[in-house]
């Protein structure tokens, strides 16, 4: 999840340095550092103490003077591809680089706005998983289910693929069809689900009133999350709720700052939501309630499944921890990664794991997931059925709070 709403920061291009020195220094061919040989090319770099760019430079050069198509060689791909090999090497699958055109899609999923079919995606045990199919979408409707492994996407094995490049080959014009080769328990093999894509709205949160209990839906933590929050809680207690089931499942997560917005709700203000890990030794950012006065008197029990990531996990660890409150369903997801996102140069965009998100009582949600105090699996025949004992074990647990 990202740890601000915009780009804040500008970190520059990648080998920034310019380097004005002449090649005339140099008394001979073999004598001049690979660089220099480099010709129309601009912020060279340089070689430091424990790395030699030359090496950089020596297959920039072999490319330009020997490949058959030298021709047809685009220098500007040339160095996107270079920066995506660096950021890839990290083998973490949530820092990653973003071209012009990549980094447009990704504003396009901050804004809870895009074509494509409405799936949240993530690395679960190094494959490739659906976190959640959103609500009413078109993964949905095709039978797409949270924890479902995608093998292919058309006809691209995904075993090598970063999430960008899996987001980027699932989206595509509005109207058109993927097909996702898709693998789930009970399954004997891969089965072929085409699905076509559309322009999705990201649903936000709904309510209903069940007795004197507000059972509230929490979709997502993007879009207009927050204003959309406080009208629902202004609603909840104009409406004379006593109590509150707090839908997290298939919430696939969203802004830190409306995790810290939605938690505010819950606990006491000054109370930890959840701590930003740097590692290091460096100093550990806490982030606290704001104390909003709404539903801090009301019992609360919280469901959570495996579709439960990133922000809906950081809620639920703090309304766990401060609230004592009942997570009731199956272990959350295990997103606790901290993304910035950093503009750089030429309109391209950096998106780089910086931290890890602790529960207030210290735990790693990274990896790790949160563990619910009630523990009710849902099959799909199930949820086919239209059947939720999830939910009905939750209200069976708040009538008695």
């Amino acid at each position: 999840m990202f740890s601000m709403k915009s780009v804040l920061k500008f970190l520059g291009s990648f080998l920034v340095v310019f380097l004005a020195y002449s090649a005339g220094f140099y008394s001979g061919e073999g004598s001049v550092p690979s660089l220099y040989k480099v010709s129309g090319v601009a912020n060279t770099g340089q070689k430091t103490a424990d790395v030699d760019f030359n090496i950089f430079w020596d297959a920039w050069r072999e490319l330009e003077q020997k490949y058959v198509d030298r021709g047809l060689l685009d220098r500007q791909k040339m160095v996107y591809g270079a920066v995506e090999g660096m950021v890839r090497s990290t083998g973490d699958p949530y820092t990653s680089f973003f071209t012009p055109e990549e980094a447009k899609l990704l504003n396009e999923d901050i804004s809870g706005n895009f074509s494509g079919i409405g799936a949240e995606i993530g690395f679960k045990k190094g494959i490739l998983t659906v976190i959640t199919p959103l609500k009413n979408s078109p993964a949905e409707r095709a039978g797409i289910m949270t924890g479902d492994k995608i093998l292919k996407i058309d006809d691209t094995i995904t075993a090598d693929l970063s999430i960008e490049e899996a987001v980027r080959q699932i989206r595509g014009e509005e109207g058109t069809t993927v097909t996702l080769g898709i693998f789930r328990e009970g399954f004997a093999e891969t089965k072929l689900i085409p699905i076509k894509r559309e322009v999705i709205d990201v649903p936000v949160v709904a309510w209903e009133k069940k007795g004197d209990v507000a059972y509230i839906e929490l979709y997502s933590f993007v879009g207009d999350i927050d204003e959309a929050f406080l009208r629902t809680a202004r609603q909840v207690v104009a409406g004379g709720a006593k109590k509150i089931v707090l839908d997290m499942r298939n919430n696939p997560g969203g802004y830190l700052d409306s995790a810290v917005e939605v938690a505010s709700y819950f606990i006491d203000q000054g109370d930890i939501v959840v701590t930003e890990d740097f590692g290091n030794g460096a100093k550990k950012n806490e982030y606290r309630s704001k104390g909003y006065r709404y539903f801090q008197k009301m019992p609360v029990v919280v469901l959570v499944n495996d579709g439960s990531a990133s922000a809906s996990e950081i809620v639920a660890g703090a309304l766990k921890d401060n609230r004592g409150a009942t997570l009731v369903g199956e272990k959350t997801f295990g997103k606790g990664s901290v993304q910035e996102v950093q503009s750089l140069a030429g309109d391209t965009v950096l998106k780089i794991t910086v931290a890890k998100w602790l529960t207030p009582s210290g735990k790693s949600i990274q990896d790790q997931g949160i563990e619910p105090d009630v523990k009710v699996e849902m099959s799909v025949e199930e949820k086919e059925a239209g059947k939720d004992p999830q939910l009905d074990k939750a209200m069976e647990i708040i009538s008695k709070l």
